[in-house]
């Protein structure tokens, strides 16, 4: 078995980490493909970094999504209640097979095609209320609404509920460690929010995802009751985490690159490369969600015994010199095909013709109506979320000259 080195990722300086992922796990990555850790919540785990090894247990079927193949006493996780829990990110097949197979449709590239329009109104919508001012906050009043108001209304979410789901979501997968309560709160009006959803679509079923799901549930009888509100709650959180930080990264990391950015404006056509490399460069996820070996897995020449939580670097996968050439350098022509961004394998994001959409029509909407958009404070001046699970900026502050409406 290859040596491992034992490193507490909680004693690494959190601004460093929550900063800038990449230089801790690159350290990692070069020193070693696996590491014995000790994770922020005190309790052991090990650490995939490079690319190879990454990608391969992605998707690798013996490392378990569900938390009951975790070692007893071990990995204890986020504090759900089972009717928010029982979700797509704690299952493995057959239950993972079926509930995907009952949702795919909405999220297939012919399907979210037709939705192109709309999202393109609603972003134009978002940058007419931006016109008026000479700098706002690229989160708070572009990044956050539209994939917010896609999925929303994919769902049948009312327009009223949607600001407050957003603080909610933040305050669950971002917690502030010095007010718990706030997570323990998000969870409480999550699960009030959810139950007056579903009750509302069984008195008056619409036109919508989560309609036809409580139809699945009712006349079809293919999911519990507690499986239906948790992928209600999944589809909303997972459509709105991802996409806000693929976007806000996108934007802060082409405005930190105004040649890249020029070339992209220059040559549209390399926008749908642009959002792969983008993903690569910033991504919104540097660990991918934790997995348990159903059976002792050698991992990068490293045997993991069964039961012990695995974390995947996707962070450190995608600044590996072995699979992407100068890793550390945004380059727009790059193929970046390959990337973890989005997962791999039969977790892979069922959201992810969605995602990627959204984050073409934010980008090629925002700098057509904006093309003297600019950075209205330094980059190190920009605030991460404090997350290792999820990378995305607090604010974006941008200037812009004053613009007219729309006609």
């Amino acid at each position: 078995m290859s040596e491992t080195t034992s490193r507490p990722v909680g004693g690494i300086d959190p601004a460093e980490l929550f900063g800038d992922p990449y230089a801790v796990y690159g350290r990692l990555r070069e020193e070693g493909p696996v590491h014995r850790i000790t994770g922020t919540d005190g309790l052991p785990a090990w650490l995939v970094t490079r690319y190879e090894d990454v990608r391969q247990a992605l998707a690798d079927r013996r490392l378990a999504l569900d938390k009951r193949h975790a070692t007893p006493g071990g990995y204890r996780g986020m504090a759900l209640p089972p009717a928010l829990d029982a979700n797509l990110l704690n299952m493995d097949p057959p239950d993972h097979t079926r509930i995907r197979k009952l949702v795919s449709r909405a999220f297939t590239p012919r399907h979210v095609e037709k939705l192109r329009t709309p999202v393109r109104r609603t972003a134009d919508l978002l940058l007419d209320a931006c016109a008026a001012e000479e700098e706002f906050d690229l989160i708070a009043a572009y990044a956050a609404p539209l994939p917010i108001g896609v999925i929303s209304d994919l769902l049948g979410v009312p327009g009223e509920s949607r600001p407050d789901f957003r603080a909610w979501t933040d305050a669950l997968v971002a917690p502030d460690p010095a007010r718990p309560d706030r997570a323990r709160e998000a969870v409480g009006r999550l699960l009030a929010f959810f139950t007056g959803l579903l009750a509302d679509r069984r008195r008056q079923p619409g036109d919508d995802l989560l309609s036809a799901l409580v139809a699945v549930r009712d006349e079809e009888d293919r999911l519990s009751e507690d499986e239906l509100m948790s992928l209600a709650f999944l589809i909303l959180v997972a459509g709105y985490e991802n996409t806000v930080h693929l976007i806000g990264n996108a934007v802060a990391a082409l405005l930190a690159h105004p040649a890249q950015l020029a070339a992209l404006r220059a040559e549209p056509h390399l926008l749908g490369g642009a959002v792969e490399e983008l993903a690569r460069y910033d991504g919104p996820v540097p660990l991918a969600i934790r997995r348990f070996p159903v059976e002792d897995v050698t991992l990068g020449g490293v045997t993991v015994p069964a039961g012990e939580t695995v974390l995947l670097s996707l962070a450190a996968a995608h600044r590996d010199p072995r699979r992407f050439p100068e890793p550390d350098r945004l380059d727009l022509t790059r193929d970046a095909t390959g990337h973890l961004a989005l997962g791999h394998g039969i977790h892979y994001c069922l959201g992810a013709p969605l995602a990627r959409m959204e984050t073409e029509i934010a980008l090629t909407a925002l700098f057509e109506r904006f093309p003297d958009l600019t950075p209205a404070c330094p980059p190190q001046e920009l605030r991460r979320r404090p997350s290792m699970r999820s990378r995305g900026l607090v604010s974006l502050p941008v200037r812009v000259r004053p613009q007219p409406s729309r006609p």
